[in-house]
């Protein structure tokens, strides 16, 4: 940055403003008690009444000068406080247009090859099938991309979620895991847990979905390490649930742990394409948990390198469904989830 934005930079027309102000201030009392004591000399050199001469008292007319450059002050610091979110609110929507722009046109560009494939040679219908398969999966991230932004409105118009049921939590991880541990490349997910199923949780099912996803696909972008290994612990303390996310990830510093649940926010920056993910995550996955009851808090792991993200669920005994009404809807779940 030159010199001369330096000197037009809101930072430092803030500190001039304060500084003049202030300056205005100390000139004016010091203008004001001079002209008081020259009052004063005045009154006690020809006997004049000092009611008449001196109706207001000079401290009175300071402390009121006070309290109002006081409010002009608190009003300079609100708005450079507006100003200030406002422009860290434009970089994180900035970081987040860079981001998700390359992650919505790295599906589109696959899918562009794969059909280029198909018209330019004659493939077999072994290829034919692969490369269908692969387009299935771009489409299906980019649907995936799709809905996590149509979900932003939804959660920010919701504080908690009706479309609940009561679910068997212990079986609901189990099959998560065991359904999409294909599709955590080069990761190792398990699931930890001391309790006797069923272990019945008011929940809506595609939300907790979109929670573990979220979580432990954070897990394993921000991992280092040869193989991400997941753990999903899930215990009962007194009358709360307590379901963890432990990763051997590369962690997250202190002063990034209430920051990373804002919209848009990202750990790096765009520009230097360090930042990675959409921003938008941690955000959906901090709404979902407030929308069940419950927080979310993140600790370093305790053995090694890594995070602990920690939810914590009010809980309330419930009895299992019938069986019937399981099966049905054990079968409803998992149509859902696929």
């Amino acid at each position: 940055m030159t010199q001369s934005k330096w000197l037009f930079h809101p930072i430092l027309i803030f500190i001039y403003s304060i500084l003049a102000l202030g300056l205005s201030l100390f000139l004016y009392i010091y203008w004001y008690v001079k002209v008081s004591s020259g009052l004063m000399e005045l009154v006690e050199k020809f006997d004049l009444p000092h009611d008449k001469v001196l109706a207001m008292e000079t401290w009175v007319v300071i402390l009121m000068l006070s309290i109002l450059v006081g409010i002009i002050l608190i009003g300079i610091i609100i708005i450079f406080m507006y100003h200030q979110k406002t422009f860290q609110l434009y970089r994180l929507q900035n970081n987040f247009i860079n981001n998700y722009t390359h992650e919505l046109k790295t599906p589109v560009t696959s899918i562009q090859l794969y059909l280029e494939t198909f018209l330019n040679h004659q493939l077999s219908a072994e290829d034919q099938k692969k490369y269908i398969t692969f387009m299935l999966m771009d489409v299906s991230r980019l649907s995936e991309h799709i809905n996590n932004i149509l979900n932003i409105s939804r959660f920010e118009t919701q504080n908690k979620t009706h479309d609940v049921e009561p679910v068997d939590l212990i079986q609901f991880i189990e099959q998560f895991i065991s359904i999409n541990q294909h599709s955590f490349t080069k990761s190792l997910v398990t699931f930890d847990h001391q309790m006797q199923s069923p272990l019945m949780f008011n929940m809506n099912i595609a939300l907790f979905e979109m929670l573990f996803r979220n979580l432990i696909d954070n897990a394993i972008i921000y991992n280092d390490s040869q193989t991400a290994k997941i753990i999903v612990r899930l215990e009962k303390r007194k009358k709360k649930l307590i379901l963890s996310f432990e990763d051997n990830g590369i962690g997250i510093e202190k002063k990034y742990r209430q920051k990373i649940f804002r919209k848009f926010f990202q750990i790096g920056q765009a520009d230097d394409r360090s930042a990675k993910g959409s921003g938008l995550g941690l955000y959906m996955v901090h709404s979902i948990t407030k929308m069940h009851g419950g927080k979310i808090s993140i600790f370093d792991h305790p053995k090694h390198t890594g995070s602990v993200f920690q939810l914590t669920f009010p809980f309330y005994r419930q009895e299992p469904m019938e069986k019937s009404d399981d099966r049905s809807a054990s079968k409803k779940n998992t149509g859902d989830r696929r």
